[in-house]
């Protein structure tokens, strides 16, 4: 057994790529050995702006010889009327270099078929990887990845060199004119030159010595621990966000932490203004007092060695300086008009083609904001509906134009500096929440009530296009919207309906009855496959979610508190009888229109039973938590024993239908019986 290294050497990779990039290579190598019976032991990632690597150890040097049965043409096919074989027969053989004796035939579930075993020897491991790994690197499936130059290899950047090393031997193979080799490179311009392995297990060592880290967590490990030397230093405390921390560690090979400053003066602009300048223009980090309070520092990881400190100080300051005094202009020209008159400068902003303007967008987020306060009965409408129609503004002032990180956030400054209510201020900021998973709710009643109805008419505007979310695109981040929308409803304990809401936000866009009605279905049919993946993420098994989605108008807080009732019914062990008497039910109707229950018809005392039963247990189902449900087992079962359901006559048989049809209304009050399992 020896060790395996493959090293794609290239231009420099955008940082967001690099580790997706490496867990790629690595799955595909993977099973690349899996697949051609190589057996391998662990394998040790690395990566760099410059590369992508992959040093697999204990990998055998031949394949594991094997016995492999292929199944061939029908027998009917194979053989003549007089059992002589045909040419499906001789070829199927020849492709397997046997004689036609060899052939036996098999009984399958298709019938008699053809078949033939046949011994595999392995090869050397060297020639399965010199034809395969052109094959596998061609055929990367890589985000954002292109052809360069005259070359045919789509990948995130040039590619300048390849090692593929197995042991001391390299593996041969040659794409897009570049040859497979033991040569790879260290930094840039610290250690330009070529750097020959011997074997491996150089590789780590090597790249260590041409100024390359090359393993991802430890270059992340000597930033953290140069900011936190940075920080006992200085007496500061640096802002380490960690999205920043893996960015910057993916754009560096060999990092170095360096301390600049700014002039105190930008410390007047609004705070999260500076610290998106430095974090998402910059990649600096930013830094603060005990207290909180933003400091005029900043820290810059740079790809040099320390001794290049000063000059990189100096160039990574005056930058900083120009974007923070772009920024401050901006702010400056901001503040000259009321917040309030940037609402008429949507209208020159289209937000869709043919959904219109930001203004138009921004009258319909307002009036599905009234709607909703108006349904739940939320006081504050004025307040509501000012934070509504303010909502957008801000995105065509100058700062959010330059920074549109910003959207929000410099709405809620500029609607302070400009006399609104601070509470209309916050909504501003808040209706954007949560903006990814696991981030915060609004907090306030007017931010909650205009998220909704922001993200509500989103989906409802792109469905009425048919831009519905596909695979995994999601352009218009419709999923991560209705994922916030569900759990804002459940929080907020809000009782209103998916259906209600996509259907008055359709209104909004002046749609015909029939064309919302089947758009509205198809907007809660995408709600009900993110509650599918956030019930069972909660560990809900799938036939208790989908019984409870199936017969109601999805309102998510009734669904909550539905599908925790039936998850604890489910646990006792009365629930199985009366799991079988509903199936008795349900499965009878399963074909069954509507019908109309005649209650003058209800001759038998079996029926006149169970029809008293429905209307009883109808009236306290929701204050006994639908325990009872329990009451209709019996009179079911006596029904079922003693009617005829089917009766000769018509009449008699669509009423006793229509009866349980009336029984069935009962159960689905809580679920769809017929969803859930038998055990």
């Amino acid at each position: 057994m020896k060790p395996l290294l493959i090293e794609i050497g290239t231009e420099e990779i955008p940082a967001r790529f690099v580790r997706k990039g490496l867990d790629i290579l690595r799955d595909e190598v993977s099973t690349l050995l899996k697949d051609s019976f190589i057996s391998f032991g662990s394998i040790q990632n690395y990566a760099t702006p410059r590369r992508l690597a992959l040093l697999i150890e204990n990998v055998v040097e031949r394949q594991e010889d094997r016995v492999v049965e292929s199944i061939g043409p029908p027998k009917k096919i194979a053989f003549d009327d007089s059992g002589a074989p045909t040419k499906a027969a001789t070829g199927f053989a020849g492709s397997l270099n046997i004689a036609i004796s060899d052939l036996k035939v098999i009984n399958t579930d298709r019938g008699e078929y053809l078949s033939a075993t046949v011994e595999e020897k392995g090869r050397a491991t060297e020639e399965v990887l010199s034809a395969s790994i052109p094959q596998l690197l061609t055929s990367l499936q890589l985000p954002k990845s292109m052809r360069w130059g005259d070359g045919t290899l789509r990948f995130f950047r040039p590619i300048h060199w390849i090692v593929a090393l197995y042991g001391e031997s390299i593996i041969p193979f040659e794409l897009d004119g570049i040859k497979s080799s033991n040569i790879t490179y260290g930094h840039r311009f610290l250690s330009p030159a070529a750097i020959s392995l011997k074997n491996p297990g150089d590789y780590v060592p090597r790249l260590s010595s041409g100024h390359v880290i090359a393993e991802i967590d430890k270059r992340k490990k000597a930033i953290a621990d140069q900011l936190d030397v940075i920080e006992s230093e200085h007496s500061c405390m640096v802002y380490k966000d960690e999205g920043l921390l893996n960015t910057v560690t993916n754009l560096v090979e060999y990092p170095t932490a360096v301390l600049g400053s700014f002039e105190d003066k930008y410390l007047d602009l609004p705070r999260e203004l500076p610290i998106t300048v430095m974090r998402t223009h910059q990649k600096y980090f930013s830094t603060q007092n005990r207290a909180g309070n933003l400091l005029s520092y900043f820290v810059i990881i740079s790809n040099t060695r320390p001794e290049n400190n000063e000059t990189v100080r100096k160039g990574a300051e005056k930058v900083l300086r120009a974007r923070l005094e772009d920024a401050r202009f901006y702010y400056s020209e901001d503040r000259e008009k009321p917040f309030a008159e940037y609402v008429e400068d949507l209208k020159t902003v289209t937000f869709q083609e043919k959904l219109g303007s930001l203004f138009d967008k921004t009258e319909r987020v307002v009036e599905l904001s009234s709607f909703i306060s108006d349904c739940l009965n939320i006081g504050q409408k004025e307040h509501i509906l000012k934070a509504a129609r303010l909502s957008k503004a801000d995105l065509v002032t100058g700062v959010v134009s330059e920074f549109p990180e910003l959207q929000g956030y410099m709405g809620m400054i500029y609607a302070v500096k400009s006399g609104e209510d601070e509470e209309v201020a916050s909504a501003i900021f808040e209706h954007y929440k949560p903006k990814f998973a696991g981030d915060d709710l609004p907090s306030g009643e007017i931010g909650t009530v205009v998220s909704l109805a922001d993200k509500i008419d989103n989906i409802a505007s792109f469905f009425h296009l048919g831009l519905i979310p596909t695979g995994s695109e999601d352009p218009f981040a419709l999923r991560r919207q209705a994922v916030g929308v569900i759990h804002i409803l459940q929080e907020k304990g809000y009782l209103i309906s998916i259906e209600k809401l996509i259907d008055t936000a359709l209104t909004s866009i002046d749609m015909s009855s029939d064309n919302r009605q089947e758009i509205t279905n198809q907007a809660v049919q995408f709600f009900n496959q993110r509650l599918e993946g956030i019930l069972s993420a909660r560990g809900y098994r799938h036939d208790l979610i989908s019984a409870v989605l199936s017969p109601h108008h999805l309102e998510i807080k009734s669904l909550w508190t539905r599908i925790e009732i039936l998850a604890a019914l489910k646990k006792d062990p009365a629930f199985p009888g009366l799991l079988t008497a509903a199936k008795r039910v349900y499965n009878i109707l399963s074909k069954c229109t509507d019908l109309k229950l005649d209650e003058t018809m209800l001759s038998e005392n079996a029926e006149q039973e169970l029809h008293n039963a429905a209307i009883s247990i109808s009236k306290k189902i929701a204050v006994t938590d639908y325990s009872a449900l329990y009451e209709l087992e019996a009179p079911i079962n006596t029904f079922f024993d003693k009617v005829l359901v089917m009766d000769k006559s018509p009449v008699v048989r669509n009423n006793r239908l229509a009866l349980l049809q009336k029984v069935r209304t009962v159960f689905d009050v809580l679920c769809d019986f017929s969803k859930i399992r038998d055990e």
